[in-house]
């Protein structure tokens, strides 16, 4: 039962439809799934959960206590920003880091080595072991699952999308790594030659859309918010901080239980959109920390305590308001009751 005034919808279904249309483009290679930042905001177990039965078997955390959050759940997670000293004592066993330095593969090294993966940078510049370390012997002794390396520009495109791909090519065989792994979520779309033996999707298996390739991709993801209060404005009178808003006309409003605060920002003032069923109802006025006002003269059987949807869909509303798509779902705060379906 929800207590909370938000609620985040989830659809489970559309999640894994959208894992098996990466899987399809993945032209034979095994796809993963990044559940980093608490499943990119939805909920890391749930995603977990329903992906492992869909078949995925290859997941992808940032630090190790989202590693031993998820360690119970019985799957193979690689820890992408590898291992520090703090995170020697403490590995889950079905968790592996993916070394990113010099000295975190010393570090690997002295603490007795074991399975793990490997990060290099062909031209990102962000993280990874250079080629260059890897012809000097860096890595050999080393019992390594996945070498990897990741795109910067795969959503545009761009020459460095073929360059990444070549230096990542001309390594296979130079280690003793069993796979290799370049294809982020738009990387797949790329076509089979980025997709090597494994991809790593995240931001399309939440409803993000970068590239032609992802027209199939649904939606997960809808907020909803309940009316706090309804109320009539009076021609002339202004609505919320800095009277950004002034009614051209007696209007009715709902009050939302939504703001800055819960990840639905500024930027929405005046651009954001709410639904009752089909009817489209504007943002108006300034958003403030935890309140939200929308016109609903085309809703007028709505009330106090009735549920309103935002519209939400990832490209779309990136576009409208300046946020990334990660920013979108990573951005939705902790009042939000997440409810799968």
């Amino acid at each position: 039962m929800t207590h909370s005034p938000l609620r985040l919808r989830l659809d489970g279904d559309a999640l894994v439809a959208n894992w098996q249309l990466l899987r399809d483009l993945s032209n034979g290679a095994a796809c993963g799934a990044a559940v980093k930042a608490d499943g990119y905001g939805l909920g890391a177990r749930e995603v977990v959960r329903r992906l492992a039965a869909a078949g995925c078997r290859d997941f992808f955390v940032a630090v190790w206590s989202e590693a031993r959050a998820l360690a119970d759940l019985g799957v193979s997670i690689s820890v992408l920003h590898g291992v520090r000293d703090a995170d020697l004592a403490d590995r889950p066993p079905d968790a592996r880091p993916v070394l990113n330095t010099i000295e975190q593969v010393r570090r690997w090294r002295a603490a007795g080595g074991g399975l793990c993966d490997v990060m290099v940078d062909t031209g990102m510049n962000r993280l990874g072991i250079a080629p260059e370390d890897i012809a000097a012997g860096l890595l050999d002794g080393l019992e390594i699952e996945t070498l990897m390396s990741h795109l910067a520009c795969a959503d545009e495109d761009v020459p460095l999308n073929e360059q990444q791909r070549t230096a990542f090519a001309v390594l296979r065989g130079r280690t003793a790594a069993r796979r290799m792994s370049l294809a982020n979520s738009a990387g797949i779309a790329l076509g089979a030659d980025y997709a090597f033996d494994l991809t790593r999707p995240g931001i399309a298996l939440y409803g993000g859309r970068q590239r032609a390739g992802h027209t199939g991709i649904r939606q997960v993801a809808s907020p909803e918010a309940q009316i706090l209060q309804r109320r009539r404005v009076r021609a002339g009178e202004i609505v919320g901080y800095n009277a950004t808003f002034v009614a051209s006309r007696d209007t009715e409003i709902a009050v939302l239980n939504l703001g800055y605060a819960d990840g639905y920002l500024r930027c929405f003032s005046g651009k954001g959109r709410a639904r009752a069923g089909d009817t489209m109802l504007p943002v108006i006025g300034r958003i403030s920390m935890d309140l939200t006002a929308v016109a609903v003269d085309a809703a007028p059987a709505l009330a106090e305590g009735d549920w309103l949807t935002l519209d939400y869909a990832l490209p779309e509303t990136a576009a409208l308001s300046g946020l990334s798509q990660y920013e979108l779902l990573t951005g939705l705060g902790d009042r939000f009751d997440r409810m799968w379906g």
